[in-house]
């Protein structure tokens, strides 16, 4: 299986990270299982699902924007000139715990049913143990993924396992995987991305869109860098938007050497200036881990667009986790490209020479 895209909600509110996970794995369901490195014990009151329309809203909502503006007539000025806008997004089993502490010394913490998800919390000591667990336990582990299982050992990490039960998802009637959510305390803010590189079968995109009360998120490993925007483009990129902004982030990404966290958007999520969708309910945010969003009536929301590495060279692009931070800057940014129809009118007037 492999996985090229992943979008990421993070939520963080003083300590508390709550983290809603989704992908494009290709595959049969029945061999999807991930594995995510935590920084403390994950209770089961502490993991759900998310309507995955829920993750497309926020996707669309955020996505770089095509605005275009019509030169007005001087000689006839119009009442404020009509905007037209469009979003673009193209980057882009079980066995008991003494036998498992006895044979791979490793601690089967926990292990519950999250709908159509069975989930386990395992620890383990060293990375050879856990990585023979997941073998024998019919998990399919990419070459490679030993050693950088082993660097979150000895981070003292527990591991969320989850995977499908065919079962359970046939009786519940879904055709598709929901995102899976898992929320914990933890000083740590980050996104443990070497794991998933490993899973690819070229570059991989990662979305990540971060929910918080006060300004910007940053990666405090990367450095971050906002898209190229408010720029004029010529009439004919909006039938070709897609394809025009795909080569932007490319070329961003190709400058920065696949070595820095792009910012798309970051906005105040109370408006938007275009609107590339309809702003998001608090129903929606609070879903997503906007809790605080049921104690006042604002929240801030700051999406971050990081372009992974290809898993033949990951020490070149993207050896370290990205570690996060919030800031105080609630400066707002967007892609926003601009095509611009020139005034038909006759000009006849003093005012058009001006």
């Amino acid at each position: 299986m492999f996985n090229t895209s992943s979008k990421v909600v993070l939520a963080r509110d003083g300590e508390l990270t709550v983290i809603t996970m989704t992908s494009d794995l290709e595959g049969d369901v029945k061999e999807f299982a991930i594995v995510v490195p935590v920084p403390t014990f994950i209770e089961r009151k502490q993991i759900g699902v998310v309507d995955s329309k829920t993750i497309d809203h926020i996707d669309r909502y955020t996505a770089p924007r095509l605005v275009e503006y019509s030169d007005f007539d001087r000689c006839n000025p119009p009442v404020p000139p009509s905007v037209a806008m469009a979003g673009a997004r193209q980057p882009r089993f079980l066995m008991t715990d003494a036998k498992a502490r006895r044979s791979y010394g490793l601690t089967i913490e926990a292990s519950y049913d999250v709908v159509e998800y069975d989930v386990l919390i395992l620890s383990a000591k060293e990375s050879d143990g856990l990585v023979n667990w997941l073998i024998d336990n019919h998990y399919r582990i990419p070459r490679g993924e030993g050693g950088v299982l082993g660097s979150y050992i000895k981070q003292g990490m527990r591991f969320f396992v989850a995977k499908v039960n065919v079962d359970r998802m046939k009786a519940i009637g879904n055709g598709y995987l929901r995102p899976l959510q898992v929320r914990y305390q933890s000083a740590n803010f980050m996104v443990p991305l070497r794991l998933g590189t490993v899973n690819a079968g070229g570059p991989q995109d990662l979305i990540v869109f971060a929910l918080s009360r006060g300004g910007r998120i940053e990666s405090t490993t990367y450095r971050t860098v906002k898209i190229p925007s408010d720029v004029d483009v010529p009439l004919y990129i909006k039938d070709e938007f897609g394809p025009f902004y795909k080569a932007v982030f490319e070329r961003t990404v190709s400058r920065e050497n696949m070595h820095a966290v792009l910012v798309e958007y970051a906005w105040d999520m109370g408006w938007c200036d275009p609107c590339a969708g309809e702003p998001l309910s608090n129903k929606e945010l609070v879903e997503l881990g906007a809790r605080w969003q049921r104690r006042c009536g604002r929240v801030r929301r700051w999406p971050l667009f990081a372009a992974a590495p290809t898993p033949s060279s990951p020490a070149k692009t993207f050896p370290e986790d990205i570690m996060l931070m919030e800031t105080r800057d609630r400066t707002n940014s967007q892609g926003r490209y601009v095509p611009r129809h020139p005034c038909k009118g006759t000009a006849s007037c003093e005012a058009a020479n001006t």
